[in-house]
């Protein structure tokens, strides 16, 4: 089985990428489930989601506490709430920002992590520029498919365009490519390095 966690803030779209996710995974065959937890319902409060996608059927219920993948959609919450409980040293880690996690100090944390797994994509920035608006979700899909391979840029294009008919999904499937590939040329140098 593999866990997903995202972190955000209310109005980001956090409990609507872990069920876009879902229903990726769910259309190339697999099972899946989302469900988000948070207290105060109210733009700008921080939620918590959560993805759970495995081949078989999933039984559990409750949140996932020891996450293979950590998505967070707001830099802020990096100080401000515990997001790396749980998170293994093989898990995934994509935070969205245009500066690098030494220089959102958290340098430490990275060097506990494998460098592969771990990538920034600035995730709004795109969200902006291809559908006009600062709402990360779609752009983190399109990165966690291409850092994770569980599911396929394809998949996830599919699940946005059902959720989202008409130009706001075409808008949310350019970002989500554009992260897609934004990832594809950070792993790249990687390997190059």
């Amino acid at each position: 089985m593999f866990a997903v966690r995202i972190h955000g803030r209310g109005g980001q779209g956090a409990v609507t990428a872990a069920e876009m996710l879902s229903v990726a995974a769910f259309n190339e065959g697999r099972h899946a489930q989302a469900f988000p937890t948070f207290g105060s319902e109210r733009t700008g409060a921080p939620v918590v989601s959560f993805c759970r996608i495995d081949d078989k059927p999933i039984r559990l219920r409750e949140p996932i506490t020891e996450p293979d993948a950590l998505i967070v959609q707001d830099p802020t919450l990096l100080h401000q709430v515990n997001l790396f409980d749980g998170l293994r040293p093989d898990g995934y880690l994509l935070v969205n920002t245009s500066h690098d996690l030494a220089a959102l100090g958290l340098g430490e944390l990275v060097g506990t992590l494998k460098q592969d797994r771990v990538v920034t994509v600035p995730a709004t920035d795109l969200a902006k520029e291809h559908l006009g608006r600062p709402l990360p979700n779609a752009a983190l899909l399109g990165a966690f498919a291409a850092l994770t391979g569980q599911v396929s840029l394809e998949a996830v294009a599919g699940a946005i365009r059902d959720r989202f008919p008409g130009e706001v999904g075409e808008g949310n499937v350019r970002a989500a490519e554009a992260a897609h590939a934004h990832v594809g040329v950070t792993l790249r140098r990687l390997d190059d390095a």
